[in-house]
């Protein structure tokens, strides 16, 4: 095997190997095809040039390889290729600062002994304290608990 197949074998293999680190992530083809690559055109360049030209071609692919990969953490590659967004968003678990005990509600669904109610326009699940609502009933706040609140019939 002639140096220019050895040579395109291992640049073959660290470009195989990059297509799997940055296209195809995963073990996949791609970067178990870019190992046997490198690999083969080492063993290559061992046996058809002897120890000092297989050693060159050695340190050569792991020196090349070094530094391809701290150019490629060094540029702004990972900026190009990352996600940008962010996410602002809070979320409120207690309910205390928008409803308060004694407020009256109407129920949409049954409290079997859970359902929905509705609160100024405004769904909330709630459950009842004693027995089972039926849909359309006058409910009272009686409770306001982080994100639970438990309602009674209002007499």
């Amino acid at each position: 095997m002639s140096l220019t197949a050895i040579i395109f074998l291992i640049i073959l293999g660290v470009i195989l190997f990059y297509v799997e680190f940055l296209i195809i992530p995963g073990v996949t083809i791609a970067g178990i095809a870019g190992i046997i690559c490198v690999l083969i055109g080492i063993f290559f360049g061992y046996k058809e040039y002897g120890s000092p030209v297989g050693h060159y071609i050695l340190f050569s692919t792991a020196v090349i390889s070094g530094l391809s990969i701290l150019f490629m953490l060094r540029s702004d590659t990972w900026k190009k290729i990352g996600l940008k967004a962010e996410i602002n968003g809070k979320t409120s678990n207690s309910l205390e600062d928008e409803i308060s005990v004694g407020t009256i509600a109407e129920t949409v669904t049954r409290l079997n002994p859970y359902g929905k109610i509705l609160i100024v326009d405004k769904l909330y699940e709630a459950k009842s304290s004693s027995s089972f609502l039926d849909p359309k009933t006058k409910v009272e706040v009686k409770k306001v608990e982080g994100s639970q609140i438990i309602v009674k019939l209002l007499n």
